[in-house]
Order: structure tokens, then C-alpha cells, then sequence
């Protein structure tokens, strides 16, 4: 696998210089930039296009997530982490509805943090394992897909998904990993990519999550979280 463009943003310089002093040492990551509030950061992104951000929530200015949410629409491809201490649903749901790939503590150790960023650089999502892992999360983030209306008098501009895609879609939407996913359906992990990205091109959505919901809200794929 090629270098893994990483862009740092954090209010606090200590931070970023601490993370980019253990990212030096690591061949697959190089650090393109950094950004001490949201609108660096948003340009850093537009002007290094990295593969990760790793971003606190609570940036001066415009917010993690609002900067997540723009990030996504320019840069799809673009794996988010973000790092904050308010973990509860609601604020997970708003991180997956934004096309966030990660949720972390502010206090996660480093080990955790590079594991994450390793998972996110393959194009998994850990924030569905959160998700699963935390039945209150799980039960808010059910609702809130249930309670987001899709304007029905659009959905002839959409192209419909072929069987496999649906298949696909139907284990993203239940946390699968990409590998998980390329094991359960006998595919190479490369082909899951492909699916994925059709997938979002098809349904003119930024990220996994969007196409998740808006296949739920037609009926074409079902999710069940823990205690369903």
C-alpha cells in the first residue's frame, strides 16, 4: 500500500507536534499538513488532498463536524478521525452523519489511535464497531436513521443497485468491515472497494452512511443493532 497523506488539525500546537513526532517514524503515513482551527483545516485538505484527517471536535471557530460535513462533500474519499470528549449518542450520531470514519476519546491511548488511523486508511468504518459496542448509541443512531425523511420526489434521478450491491450495502449498513465483507461474499477486498464506490455514485451521496439510510428508507436493505 502507497504513503498515506494525513492532515492534523488541533487548536493546541502540543498535540499536533506530539502525534506528528510518532507518525515520523511510521513509512505508511506522511503528514501533509496541519490546521489549528476549521477553516485551515478545510483549505489544508482542499489544497494537499490527503487519504486522513485526524481532527478534534471542539476547534475554535467552525466545529469539528461542521468541518467534517464539508470536508466529505469536496472530498468523499477522505477518511475522518475524530477526537473529542462529549461521546454520547447524540453527538456520535451527528459524527456519522457527517461521513466520519472514526470516533476516539480525547484521552485515547496511541496504540488505539494508530490502529484506528490503520483500519481508516484500508477504508473501514470503526465508528460502526462504537456504535454496536454502546447499546444506548446503538438505539439513538437506529432512530435517528428511521426519523430522517428522504424527499420521495427525487428518487427517480436515482440508479437502482444490482443484487451484489445490495448485498454489499446490506453488511456495511450492519458494521461490517471491508475485509469481513470481502470474506463473507468471497470477493477480493479491492472488489468490496469498487462495489462501495458504485454504490455512492449510483445514489449521488457523499459517504456509506447516507447510502445506508437511504436504502432503509425505501425498504431495500434492513439493519438490526443489539437488542432489535
Amino acid at each position: 500500500m502507497s504513503v498515506t497523506g494525513v492532515v492534523l488539525v488541533h487548536a493546541h500546537t502540543f498535540f499536533r507536534e506530539g502525534l506528528r513526532h510518532n507518525l515520523e517514524g511510521l513509512p505508511e503515513f506522511r503528514v501533509t499538513g496541519e490546521a489549528s482551527n476549521g477553516q485551515q483545516a478545510i483549505q489544508m485538505v482542499d489544497y494537499t488532498d490527503p487519504e486522513l484527517v485526524v481532527m478534534e471536535v471542539n476547534l475554535p471557530g467552525i466545529n469539528g463536524l461542521e468541518v467534517a460535513r464539508a470536508i466529505k462533500r469536496s472530498h468523499p474519499h477522505v477518511g475522518i478521525i475524530l477526537v473529542g470528549d462529549d461521546m454520547n449518542g447524540q453527538q456520535v450520531v451527528k459524527a456519522i452523519r457527517a461521513g466520519v470514519a472514526a470516533y476516539l476519546p480525547h484521552n485515547v491511548e496511541w496504540d488505539a489511535l494508530l490502529r484506528t488511523m490503520q483500519d481508516v486508511r484500508k477504508g473501514d468504518y470503526p465508528i460502526n464497531e462504537l456504535v454496536l459496542s454502546l447499546p444506548d448509541v446503538a438505539s439513538q443512531v437506529l432512530e435517528a436513521f428511521r426519523l430522517m425523511v428522504v424527499d420521495e420526489d427525487d428518487q427517480s434521478i436515482y440508479s437502482p443497485l444490482s443484487p451484489r450491491e445490495l448485498e454489499v450495502l446490506e453488511l456495511v449498513a450492519a458494521g461490517r468491515t471491508n475485509k469481513e465483507i470481502a470474506v463473507l461474499l468471497d470477493i477480493s477486498n479491492q472488489t468490496v472497494k469498487n462495489h462501495v464506490s458504485s454504490i455512492l455514485r449510483k445514489l449521488a451521496v457523499n459517504d456509506r452512511t447516507q447510502a445506508v439510510v437511504y436504502a432503509m428508507r425505501r425498504g431495500w436493505i434492513k439493519v438490526v443493532l443489539p437488542g432489535e
